[in-house]
């Protein structure tokens, strides 16, 4: 966890890998956008403000790249991904309700017992996390956690489709809804949670349609939940 002094710098602990810290550390001004979607990445500003050198910099914004939250072109560097417009968001969701449905009911015959004890471990410190986020003023470093764990919750799913090309496309998706995190509010979390419970308890009773349709309508209401945060006018995914 990084922490921030009175004049803006923010200040490293000790304790793990620096390139972590600095990965955490980039990750973390542009989700509080501090570096604003579509700006330029300064290396070096960038390793002056965490007072430490460019390379484990340069280091954290090429794994961010590979996780389409910084763009990089020839001769001009890094800049942060931009935020998908009204239509990208709505095609964003159509993907996942495409997806993820069905990974969902495909991994119903194929989950083991310790990937299952693993969502529900998860759906518990979700849970917890959410209610951790409640006394924050929605900065990333109050939420963290929370989207971790949901991200590997979704990811778990995909996993055991048996569909390797469907779990790998369900991954790289995800790696748009990250910006989306910097409109978290109090009171997701426990409609989120909400939500993942009804498709563990679907997953847990070996109910295929009833995992799909469970993980349809998180996905519809999470659609819901971003586009009203951040005022898109889309309308919901096709349900067709």
């Amino acid at each position: 966890m990084s922490m921030s002094a009175d004049d803006g710098s923010r200040f490293l602990p000790a304790r793990r890998a620096l390139a972590d810290d600095v990965y955490d550390a980039v990750l973390e001004l542009l989700m509080d956008q501090v570096i604003e979607p579509g700006s330029r990445a300064s290396i070096d500003g960038i390793a002056r403000q965490l007072n430490v050198s460019p390379t484990p910099v340069r280091e954290a914004l090429a794994r961010l790249e590979s996780e389409g939250l910084v763009l990089k072109q020839a001769l001009k560097g890094y800049t942060a991904a931009p935020l998908l417009d009204d239509d990208g968001l709505r095609q964003l969701f159509e993907m996942r309700r495409l997806l993820e449905p069905t990974a969902t009911r495909l991994a119903v015959e194929r989950l083991t017992p310790e990937a299952l004890a693993e969502l529900e471990r998860l759906a518990i410190e979700m849970h917890r996390s959410g209610e951790a986020s409640q006394s924050g003023d929605d900065r990333f470093q109050d939420y963290k956690d929370f989207m971790n764990q949901d991200a590997q919750f979704h990811k778990l799913i995909a996993e055991h489709s048996g569909n390797a090309l469907l779990s790998d496309a369900i991954v790289r998706l995800r790696s748009h809804m990250h910006h989306y995190r910097l409109f978290f509010k109090h009171g997701v979390a426990d409609e989120t949670s909400g939500e993942h419970e009804a498709v563990l308890e679907a997953l847990r009773s070996g109910d295929a349609a009833a995992a799909e349709s469970a993980m349809v309508e998180h996905i519809s209401h999470s659609y819901v939940r971003i586009a009203s945060a951040i005022g898109a006018g889309a309308p919901e995914p096709n349900r067709s």
